[in-house]
């Protein structure tokens, strides 16, 4: 049976490869044009050491020195002896460029634009074929007419062909502008990704969502994706914006919430002025029975301010999380940082 198996860089890049029964990783990524860093081909020199951030493999025959129980153990697999025998997600110690990836371009068109409030806005986009990505990454788009690079989280569900997306309405904005004034269905837009290292792992343990405003759309895709596969651990959201008009697809959270036992969800606006019943930040809508004592995974996402003020505040809690992912953007559309 051909397994699927994404390739995580170090500069964020993503790139999906196919694998056969009998190859190993290294042979399936030689074959895809990919060139993880090797030296022996052996399993005693280490150099291809990758960590397995998901899935099923046969670990193959190594030497400890190429790798150590305890680094086997912690996921750690040598690329020229695994055999994948499931879907796997692979982190690679390198850089896209240093293994000779190229920008994946997706020809995709405009077929819908959304007002979903006075200040956000929903786009559709079609590829010519499914598109696989993690769910929680992002893809860069060129705003048509322009030179300008966006970066969006995918906001629909990986593997079709229609992908969603959620933006700001800025003024100034170069994308928001287009779609609010130009954007005419059918237009072509160009396409590269998927890229990005914040994006579901497997779920072991209870798990907290924290978005802020249109940091929203990557956990749309994550719920989605488990809406699909099923969960049997606890997931709570907190949907934190600044205003009322910023809050958005309360709908798609509800049909969530009835589809995938166990999620649960809470929305809180900051203004002073709001009507909307719960004020204030997400951290003041964190009860500890979300953080389980430190036995949680965290997924942020929002803009820079909330992402420092969350890491801060856990720290007055003198609670660690088990694993801790985030993501920082800025309302353009401009990723800041991608990070686990």
């Amino acid at each position: 049976m051909t397994h699927s198996i994404a390739l995580n860089f170090e500069d964020g890049v993503t790139r999906f490869i196919t694998c056969d029964p009998d190859d190993t990783l290294a042979d399936a990524s030689f074959r895809a044009g990919v060139n993880i860093p090797m030296d022996c081909r052996d399993g005693a020199c280490g150099t291809c050491k990758c960590h397995v951030e998901s899935g099923k493999f046969d670990e193959g025959v190594y030497i400890e020195d190429a790798l150590t129980e305890q680094e086997f153990a912690q996921g750690y697999a040598l690329a020229c002896q695994m055999r994948p025998r499931s879907e796997l997600v692979i982190s690679i110690a390198a850089s896209s460029k240093a293994c000779r990836i190229k920008s994946q371009p997706v020809a995709t068109h405009l077929v819908a634009v959304e007002r979903l409030s006075a200040t956000s806005i929903g786009f559709t986009l079609e590829a010519s074929s499914a598109l696989a990505f993690l769910p929680g990454q992002y893809a860069n788009l060129t705003v048509p007419g322009t030179d300008q690079l966006r970066s969006y989280s995918f906001s629909s569900v990986p593997g079709s062909k229609t992908l969603s997306f959620l933006v700001r309405d800025i003024p100034q904005g170069a994308m928001s502008g287009f779609l609010r004034d130009e954007a005419v269905p059918g237009m072509p837009i160009a396409m590269a990704g998927p890229s990005g290292s914040f994006y579901l792992r497997d779920i072991k343990r209870p798990v907290l969502f924290l978005a802020g405003g249109t940091g929203l759309a990557p956990f749309l895709s994550m719920l989605g994706k488990i809406a699909e596969t099923g969960c049997a651990q606890p997931i709570h959201l907190v949907y934190g914006v600044t205003n009322d008009d910023d809050m958005v697809a309360l709908d798609q959270l509800d049909e969530f919430a009835n589809r995938i036992p166990g999620f649960t969800f809470a929305c809180c606006v900051a203004a002073d002025a709001s009507a909307y019943p719960r004020k204030g930040y997400v951290t003041s809508h964190i009860e500890p029975a979300h953080l389980n004592g430190g036995g949680v995974d965290i997924y942020l996402c929002g803009p820079p301010p909330m992402v420092e003020a969350v890491r801060g505040w856990l720290d007055q809690q003198g609670v660690t999380p088990a694993s801790f992912h985030f993501e920082k953007f800025a309302p353009s559309g401009v990723v800041l940082r991608k990070a686990a």
